[in-house]
């Protein structure tokens, strides 16, 4: 089966310094180079998902440093770079039909937030057909608020992991 690797949104804004700084983003990060080592002594397919948001955000704004992928895991000119606007890599983007187009049934997914992005396109894979495969220890999240009560990152991460765990994907 055809796998690709798959890494969402690792881009300046969720590092130290960023607007948006995310929780073991570094650890995160490490994984990830490890990941891209492989797939490329592998073979394996490398796409990279880039987000940009409206102007009105405060993060990942078009042009800008944060909006850049990370200069330590750089793409080469081989690699795919698909932008995106969602938090579904799928939505309004041409994940699907490169995929298909290269004949992908099988993705490794890694990068950030869990939460958000990573949790939203691994969702969206099941709907389209793939298998997954999580790299857990590959992905970064941050601490969530509701009703005044602060969700530390590490909670967050489990629990995101923990609920794609199984239908929506293989957690490695």
């Amino acid at each position: 089966m055809q796998e690709a690797l798959i890494i969402i949104d690792v881009q300046n804004d969720y590092f130290p310094g960023g607007t948006c700084e995310l929780w073991n983003v570094y650890e995160a990060e490490n994984k990830i180079k490890m990941l891209i080592e492989e797939s490329r002594a592998l073979g394996r397919t490398i796409i990279y998902i880039q987000h940009i948001n409206p102007s009105d955000e405060t993060f990942f704004l078009e042009g800008t440093y944060g909006c850049e992928i990370s200069e330590r895991i750089k793409p080469l000119p081989e690699d795919k770079i698909i932008v995106k606007y969602y938090p579904n890599s799928f939505l309004e983007t041409e994940l699907d039909s490169y995929l298909k187009d290269k004949c992908i049934r099988k993705l490794i997914v890694c990068g950030m937030m869990t939460h958000m992005c990573i949790d939203t396109t691994v969702r969206a894979a099941m709907d389209y057909g793939y298998e997954v495969d999580l790299v857990a220890d590959a992905c970064a999240t941050m601490d969530l608020e509701i009703s005044g009560e602060i969700i530390p990152a590490q909670v967050v991460q489990k629990t995101f992991i923990a609920s794609l765990a199984g239908v929506f994907a293989n957690i490695i």
